[in-house]
């Protein structure tokens, strides 16, 4: 399941539970509204419910972020415990021009965004 919470330059999204790849389209469908809008994006992404996630959603994640939107968004924060998660946004680096940072605290991750 997916909660996705919209301001004027930034996407705040939470995953609870598996991420489908309905979830994962239903944030596309926001990210792709948002960057209408003249400017770069911020994302914050709040994994700490999330326990699993699926392979087509994985695929879709990297054709999003390198192939179609690698220079759309400004800063990308991810707020998450685990090293595996943590390892994929350092990686996620390699593809995306935005400044990609992993948090354990929510409120860093806020007002690191947010700054």
């Amino acid at each position: 399941m997916i909660n996705i919470q919209q301001t004027e330059m930034l996407l705040n999204v939470a995953v609870m539970g598996e991420f489908t790849i309905a979830d994962f389209k239903q944030f596309e469908e926001n990210a792709l509204y948002k960057l209408k809008s003249p400017g770069e994006i911020d994302l914050l992404f709040d994994l700490r419910g999330m326990i699993d996630y699926t392979a087509d959603v994985a695929w879709e994640e990297i054709k999003f972020f390198s192939r179609e939107h690698q220079h759309d968004f400004s800063k990308i924060a991810v707020v998450t415990s685990d090293q595996w998660l943590t390892w994929q946004a350092w990686l996620s680096r390699l593809f995306v021009d935005a400044d990609i940072r992993v948090f354990s605290d929510y409120t860093e991750a806020q007002a690191w965004i947010q700054a």
